[in-house]
């Protein structure tokens, strides 16, 4: 066998360790985030929010790299839940805010819990995650911040 095979090997591939990894990650919160009711996607909707609410539909769906027609659902759900508000921006009806309700906003307390819950399931500190995080920044488009160690 050439050389040149390897590079064609399934186990040289850094696209089938990153689909795999992303798999194996969500499958690694799941548990976590059940006792909040969440499921991962949404969780994500709910950090975005945490960190600044209201945002239209559309601002949430760039700071999550969603399409909105994608993330509608998401956000449908939550609201079901009693999580969020969406409401018609007064003065531009086109615009959809998107809003913590005092329960979305109460569950931020509860979720503070999932990042050391991350770090005891994949025997990984702050630090080994957090340049985990880093080093996968040019293949998230630039979207993951390098701020401190916190946020898994």
């Amino acid at each position: 066998m050439d050389s040149r095979d390897d590079l064609l090997r399934l186990d040289n591939q850094l696209c089938f360790a990153l689909v795999t990894a992303a798999r194996n990650v969500v499958a690694l919160y799941r548990p976590v985030l059940e006792p909040l009711g969440l499921t991962h996607p949404q969780y994500l909707v709910m950090l975005a929010l945490w960190e600044h609410s209201p945002r239209s539909l559309s601002e949430l769906a760039d700071a999550l790299a969603m399409e909105p027609a994608t993330l509608s659902p998401l956000v449908k759900r939550l609201e079901a839940q009693g999580r969020i508000t969406r409401a018609r921006r007064p003065g531009d009806e086109r615009v959809l805010d998107i809003a913590l309700t005092p329960d979305g906003q109460a569950l931020r307390e509860r979720a503070l819990e999932v990042p050391g819950q991350i770090m005891q399931r994949t025997g990984m500190d702050a630090e080994a995650l957090a340049a985990l995080r880093d080093g996968l920044i040019p293949f998230a488009g630039g979207r993951a911040r390098g701020e401190g160690v916190a946020g898994f």
